[in-house]
């Protein structure tokens, strides 16, 4: 049995309601628009049968109608000829031709307040149609960028992330104990402009010295 079970259960039916009772709205919704579907198509199949019944109904009307105008001019044909009798007869055809005719029409009538209804409820089945259709699309939207922020959540959650990250560390500390170990060969030797700079206080020291004794040389002359 499908969702609907009577083409009117459609027309009367809340959409959001059985939304809401689903487990898996997008699934619901293809089975809603499957249903309605396959409904459109048996319903318009059956106004096309009770359209071509109203023609033929129609051309029997029109023929009947026909049939009684004939029988008037035969009656009055009889008469023209004192064939009572006959002109009788004729009248009682037409009346039954007449009688049929009008009965067709009733028929008719009743059958275009159906159609018309009918007409009604599939413009109403269209409308929901559209709907469910629209709906199904922002379903679908919904359901992948859901589908897409859980798969962030789970990464963002993941072992494997937290697993990456804590490598990410350990390679870094490794670099750490690396850089340091270069580092610590710098520790108590001398650079380049610190062996250049001791040279120039040495020879500043030597100047000084030399000119000390100069002048102590000088005074001991005295």
């Amino acid at each position: 049995m499908g969702i609907f079970s009577r083409f009117t259960d459609i027309i009367n039916s809340n959409i959001n309601n059985l939304l809401d009772k689903a487990e898996d709205p997008a699934k619901m919704v293809r089975l809603i628009i499957q249903e309605m579907e396959d409904t459109l198509v048996e319903v318009r199949s059956s106004s096309a049968k009770i359209l071509a019944e109203k023609k033929a109904l129609t051309r029997q009307v029109t023929r009947l109608e026909k049939d009684a105008e004939q029988w008037q001019g035969k009656a009055v044909l009889a008469l023209s000829k004192d064939r009572e009798d006959l002109a009788r007869a004729a009248l009682m055809a037409k009346k039954k031709s007449s009688e049929s005719a009008q009965a067709l029409l009733a028929e008719l009538s009743h059958l275009d307040e159906h159609i018309c209804k009918l007409q009604d409820e599939i413009s109403q089945l269209q409308d929901k149609l559209t709907d469910a259709k629209t709906r199904q699309k922002a379903i679908v939207i919904r359901e992948k960028s859901a589908n897409s922020r859980l798969k962030v959540k789970e990464n963002i959650h993941s072992t494997r992330v937290h697993d990456a990250l804590n490598r990410f560390d350990d390679y870094e500390r490794k670099i750490d104990d690396i850089e340091a170990e270069v580092e610590s060969y710098d520790l108590g030797g001398k650079s380049l402009a610190d062996e250049i700079a001791e040279l120039e206080t040495d020879e500043k020291v030597d100047d000084e010295l030399a000119q000390l004794k100069a002048k102590m040389k000088n005074n001991k002359k005295q």
